[in-house]
């Protein structure tokens, strides 16, 4: 789980899918890239990575109203205008999934925070790409990490290297067991097949 050999990146997330998951309420997240994405599509560019929260296109109508709320807790104390960022928790994609119909995407409608409409319309935005389902494995930082807030990791694009690093950190915690992650991989990955 230690990134070593290269500076350590970051997933950019809704800030509201950043809480969700880092609450263990979900293990799910859906990507088919930023508009600026260097690559043009969504690609998984490391199996390990912090999560970094993202306040740009959050909108209420856009989530499922269990989740809605979430984006007011989620806004607190945050600004455009802010000199840092903090992570709280890291991942390990533990599946890359491919979809490529509506009928696959619906089937796991239960798992993720998005409502039916928008996940179809991140499904069919570039259509001949696929929306990718990663399974992630959330652990949250024991301590909080705060960086310095960079130019290059505003905008819409999937991933960010952290460029001063992250200091030494005192460990993480995986949010759900073993057997509660494995169960709810299980399921969403039958779910998937049909």
């Amino acid at each position: 789980m230690e990134e070593t050999l290269q500076q350590p990146v970051a997933l950019k997330e809704w800030a509201v899918a950043v809480q969700s998951l880092a609450a263990g309420e979900l293990i799910v997240i859906m990507r088919k890239g930023g508009i600026i994405e260097e690559t043009r599509d969504f690609r998984l560019i490391r199996p390990s990575f912090y999560l970094m929260p993202a306040f740009e296109h959050q909108r209420k109508e856009l989530l499922k109203d269990a989740y809605r709320d979430g984006i007011d807790r989620a806004l607190e104390g945050w600004s455009k205008d802010a000199e840092t960022m903090t992570l709280e928790a890291y991942a390990e994609a533990v599946e890359d999934i491919e979809v490529h119909d509506g009928e696959t995407l619906n089937r796991i409608f239960g798992e993720h925070i998005w409502t039916e409409t928008f996940a179809e319309e991140r499904l069919k935005w570039k259509k001949k790409n696929p929306l990718h389902v990663l399974l992630l494995r959330v652990y949250k930082l024991n301590q909080p990490i705060t960086v310095p807030m960079r130019p290059a990791y505003s905008g819409c694009k999937s991933w960010v290297t952290l460029e001063d690093g992250v200091p030494e950190t005192a460990g993480m915690t995986p949010v759900l067991s073993d057997e509660a992650f494995n169960e709810a991989a299980d399921r969403i990955r039958k779910l998937l097949q049909g």
